[in-house]
């Protein structure tokens, strides 16, 4: 049974892998990409002759801390997943100690807070949810946008549990059956949509339109019930309702185009927002600190 669970978390301005290990109960995180963030260093190829030349040391020294490091396929820029280094939040904590870095401290207190809120959503989910839409009202998303995304996300979530129950596999085989209704839908697989608005490792549903998130809930909607309806199993027989579900949102699609004039899919997205958004919030974070350190 699949134990791991992979997202992306943020840091400032750095966009950090992880994943979760259910059985284990722990998140385990890049090492490269937390060595990024401690020499700040946007470009992965440096981060990662970094960490190879500091892991050399540590283990001439004697170090444990690559020794307790794991290799896990994590998706990288390019859509594929490929092994990497990655570490539980105690060993980042001393891998944190070996690199000088003004970030260092709020890293450590990030690993923390983010482990800590991981414990509470298990025993609280709705504490997931209220997280999720507090995120996204701090990157000046709408409420109409966040009503749909979360829409979106449950109706996503179903359709994976289905999968999950009829002998699909979560890792390349969702991606497989996704990617069928996408380009279905929308004339286009993810990475060129992704490509299209100019997205790296960002989540192309976070940065996509009201009128793209309701058409991906359409499309995944129509997906999991005609796969009910015929009791597929196996990624083989899902690919026929995957493309099904797509087509359905792909007519709906192609009608409120001929209606309106204009394109569904576009090139907008969030990143200007959320770095504003992230910008601001520093600042009002510093300032803060700022105060408090007066009294």
């Amino acid at each position: 049974m699949q134990t791991f669970s992979s997202s992306l978390a943020v840091f400032e301005s750095f966009k950090i892998r992880r994943v979760y290990d259910q059985k284990a109960g722990k998140w385990f995180f890049s090492v490269i990409d937390v060595t990024a963030v401690l020499i700040d260093q946007n470009n992965y190829q440096t981060a990662r002759k970094y960490w190879n030349k500091l892991a050399e040391r540590l283990k001439k020294e004697g170090s444990q801390s690559v020794t307790n490091c794991h290799r896990l396929k994590l998706k990288a820029a390019d859509g594929k997943f490929y092994k990497t280094d990655v570490a539980d939040t105690e060993t980042l904590l001393r891998i944190i100690q070996s690199i000088p870095s003004k970030k260092a401290e709020p890293l450590k207190l990030w690993l923390a807070r983010v482990g800590y809120e991981r414990i509470q959503e298990i025993a609280d989910p709705e504490k997931a949810l209220n997280r999720s839409r507090e995120y996204w009202q701090r990157q000046g998303r709408s409420p109409k946008w966040i009503q749909q995304r979360m829409l979106g996300q449950e109706t996503r979530n179903k359709l994976t549990d289905y999968w999950s129950s009829h002998g699909v596999e979560k890792k390349n085989e969702f991606a497989i059956l996704t990617n069928i209704i996408h380009h279905e839908w929308s004339g286009l697989s993810i990475q060129k949509h992704k490509k299209i608005k100019n997205l790296s490792q960002e989540n192309l549903r976070d940065h996509m339109s009201d009128a793209e998130l309701i058409f991906t809930a359409l499309a995944e909607l129509s997906t999991r019930q005609i796969a009910e309806g015929v009791q597929a199993y196996g990624v083989e027989q899902n690919k026929n309702p995957a493309r099904q579900g797509g087509q359905i949102a792909k007519n709906a699609k192609n009608e409120l185009e001929q209606k309106t004039g204009k394109p569904v899919i576009n090139s907008s997205n969030y990143k200007f927002v959320v770095n504003s958004s992230s910008a601001l919030s520093s600042r009002l974070e510093h300032k803060a600190s700022g105060e408090a350190l007066k009294h």
